[in-house]
Formats: structure tokens, sequence, C-alpha cells
């Protein structure tokens, strides 16, 4: 999504050129595109599929609504074992239309992990939640802070259920240090994700994801947090940012890549 101006395959030949070895994906290019030409193609290119993103979106409450959402969420745990990544990220949802009830909603997506955790684990992929800026709590994840996301992952078993760290979410959470190395204790870090925080804000917030060094977060202070927690796992850099999408793709995945290794140990 960094530069979702690019194609798959010129994202295939951009990582190539600069020695990245890895990628996240999301499902929506990838369907585009198709799902085993996808995975062909990140095959051929030399990548490994870091995640795929995005599940989740578990708290309707409508019977019909959830069980669609639980059969996305199958499909989208059959591409990931597809394109050969054992990492699904989770965004979980926000509140259904006319609801207030944020422990109804969570509890909502305890019981949907409860069915799909197992059948992750049959397919050799790990759902990772990914607790969102409270920002988004109601329209997008209910799910605002490490701790509330390893309250419902550790109901499940590690190899089945865990979190994503990501800097833009997490940065603010005096807490979340702590809660780092609670999820590196049980096993449950599956991914790490860079973004920095930079203001204002762009009016609908979700592109608002500053450039690696733009912004207010210290990169290689999270970074060590996460390996003092004992995680050896790919690091990703996922940015939403309608000035970046508007600029030449090769040249922000190079960009990027010169941040990343300026911003990080």
């Amino acid at each position: 999504m960094t530069v979702k101006q690019l194609s798959l395959p010129e994202l295939a030949d951009g990582c190539a050129r600069l020695g990245i070895r890895g990628v996240g994906l999301w499902r929506e290019p990838v369907r585009e595109y198709g799902l085993e030409a996808t995975a062909k193609l990140v095959r051929d290119a030399g990548l490994t599929v870091t995640t795929l993103c995005r599940g989740g979106f578990l708290t309707a409450i409508d019977p019909s609504e959830r069980a669609e959402a639980l059969a996305d969420n199958r499909r989208a745990i059959d591409e990931a074992a597809t394109l050969g990544t054992d990492t699904l990220v989770l965004v979980s949802g926000g509140l259904p239309a006319g609801s207030k009830d944020l422990h109804g909603a969570r509890e909502r997506i305890a019981d949907a992990l409860s069915e799909l955790g197992p059948y992750a684990q049959e397919n050799g992929v790990r759902l990772a939640i990914e607790p969102l800026h409270p920002m988004y709590a109601s329209d997008r994840c209910v799910v605002s802070t490490l701790a509330q996301a390893l309250d419902l992952a550790e109901r499940f078993p590690a190899d089945q259920v865990g979190v994503t760290v990501d800097t833009y979410h997490v940065w603010w959470d005096d807490t979340a240090p702590a809660q780092i190395a609670r999820a590196g204790a049980g096993g449950r870090i599956h991914t790490f994700q860079l973004a920095d925080w930079t203001t204002p804000l762009p009016e609908g917030v979700l592109t608002g994801r500053g450039q690696i060094g733009d912004g207010s977060i210290d990169m290689r202070e999270w970074q060590g947090y996460v390996e003092a927690a004992g995680y050896i796992g790919a690091i990703e850099v996922e940015l939403f940012n309608d000035v970046l999408w508007a600029r030449d793709g090769l040249e922000v995945l190079a960009e990027t890549a010169k941040r990343f290794t300026e911003h990080t140990r």
C-alpha cells in the first residue's frame, strides 16, 4: 500500500532492483492481478510475502452479515496460504450502525476467532490482530490498544492468534512497551510495521501516515522494544499517504528503502 500506484509486476521488479526481499501484500491488488498469478510473480522475483492484509471486520450483529464476514476471512486465510505467508493481519471492525456497545463488539470478535483460529492453524496461517489508533474505534477498529488486542489473542493458542505492532497506532500509548514485552513472552508478535505520525492529519484521517523520519515517532526506540521482546521477523513499512501516492512509485519505493535504513538499526 505504500506504493499502491505501482502494479504488482512493477512492485516486484522494483523490490528486486533495490534488494528488498520481502513484501506485505493487500488482498485487493492480489485479487485484481489473480491469486495464482501473484503467487508465481513473487516466487519468480525471489520475494517472500511477509503478511497478507487484511482480514477482520468481525463485529457485525446481523446473522447474515456475520456469516459473510466469516466466509470472507476463510477466503483470506486460503489466499494467505496460497501466497506462502504465515500471517494474515486483522482489522477487527468498528461499531455496527446504531450501536454504542464496545464490549459487545469485542466479544463478537472473540466469537469469530474461535471459529477462524483453528481454520487458520490447519492452513499454516496465524491471525494477527492489529490495534488501531482510538480515532478509528467507531468506524474501523474497536481494538485500540495492544492490551485489548492481547486480551483477545490470549484466549487462543499463540500459533493461531497474535498481534500486529504498528508504530503509527501505538506510539502514543505509554503502556505499549510493557504490552510488547507481554506479547513477546507469549510468542504473539506476528508482525511489526512502521509509519510516522505527522500533523495536521488530512480530512478523513485514513491517509495520514507519514513517511519514516517526517514525524514524531522514534523508530529505533520501537524497534528496540520488539527486538527486546524476542521478535526476529520482517519489519514492514505501511504508509497510507495521498502525497506519496501521487508521486512516481519507484521513486517513493527507493526513498522508503533509504529512510528505513536511516531510521532503523
